[in-house]
């Protein structure tokens, strides 16, 4: 959001919160800075304007100050905006703020950071609080859910707005992609892979699809609301029956910065120290190369895959086309 347009919705904010009334869109357009004195112009910025505030969740108010009044009116009633009092446990605020913390690098990153502006609006510090209530000297080892699958993105958007989607996809064992229309219902993770399982409308059945088998571009195919989850279904559910018969497990070798790779470490069978300081030699199991790639790149600089080759090429790919 350009600054500009920050401040004109900032303006518009404090005007409608200092009346009692309604105003009229001509009050506004001469009470709030920035809009522009074409009438055309003018009602395209302001509808716009309306929208952003009310996605933000500003209650802004339709009315009349009179019955007999033609044009209607706006305002923010200051009881519906005040934001009620907040009391969180300090193990309370520390959970969002690890939580904002693990999804600070992911598609979420923009509602996580919104939740801690306005705890902080709210007296508390959640990102800079621990368990015990105090103000850690070092953040030390920070998780980071990674979701380097271009997919997720756009299906997580599919989800959240109930649109359906069209996508290729390259199952197992099959050597082309083939296209795919689905109702997604959820998006997933389940040992460290990405799923959204839905409503395929090819094949009239409910059906699971790995993030990392999605070849090319994710595109809405609907409106927004034209999605319906059927009562009662566990997508968790869904994709564990889906994913009950694990894939054969391989061992990769990395060099990881010492502090570093927690989503590495924690399915090592090894971790050794480095010949270079600062540096672990960091065995670990794994059984989808998408993964494991995921996971080295996320790390950038701070790791390095050793072995085996298949892995270390996946990984530049992903660092290739991060640079694309």
């Amino acid at each position: 959001m350009s600054k500009r347009k920050t401040e004109r919705l900032l303006g518009l904010v404090v005007c409608l919160l200092s009346t009692g009334r309604y105003l009229t869109a001509d009050q506004i357009r001469q009470a709030v800075p920035g809009y522009p004195e074409q009438d055309d112009l003018f009602k395209r910025m302001f509808e716009r304007d309306k929208e952003d505030l009310r996605d933000l969740g500003v209650p802004l108010e339709t009315g009349v100050n009179h019955p007999f009044d033609e044009d209607p009116g706006y305002r923010i009633r200051q009881q519906a905006y005040e934001l009620p009092e907040l009391r969180l446990e300090p193990d309370e605020a520390a959970v969002l703020g690890l939580a904002a913390r693990v999804w600070r690098r992911a598609e979420l990153a923009g509602a996580a950071a919104g939740a801690l502006l306005k705890l902080r609006a709210a007296g508390i510090d959640a990102a800079d609080i621990d368990a015990d209530g105090e103000r850690p000297s070092s953040q030390g080892i920070e998780p980071r859910l990674a979701t380097a699958e271009p997919a997720f993105g756009p299906l997580w958007e599919a989800v959240r707005d109930r649109r359906p989607v069209t996508f290729s996809y390259r199952a197992a064992g099959r050597s082309d992609p083939q296209r795919r229309e689905l109702e997604p219902w959820g998006v997933v993770n389940r040992h460290g892979r990405w799923y959204v399982a839905g409503r395929d409308r090819g094949r009239e059945d409910t059906r699971v699809f790995r993030l990392s088998r999605i070849a090319g571009p994710v595109k809405f195919c609907g409106p927004a609301g034209s999605v319906t989850v059927p009562d009662g279904t566990d997508v968790r559910e869904l994709v564990r029956d889906w994913d009950s018969v694990p894939a054969p497990e391989r061992t990769a070798t990395f060099r990881v910065r010492a502090s570093s790779g927690v989503g590495l470490r924690q399915h090592a069978v090894s971790v050794q120290a480095d010949s270079a300081p600062g540096w672990d030699l960091v065995t670990t199991r794994f059984a989808d190369v998408g993964w494991a790639a995921d996971q080295a790149a996320a790390l950038g600089p701070d790791a390095v895959v050793l072995d085996p080759p298949d892995l270390r090429d996946a990984v530049i790919r992903r660092l290739k086309g991060v640079l694309a």
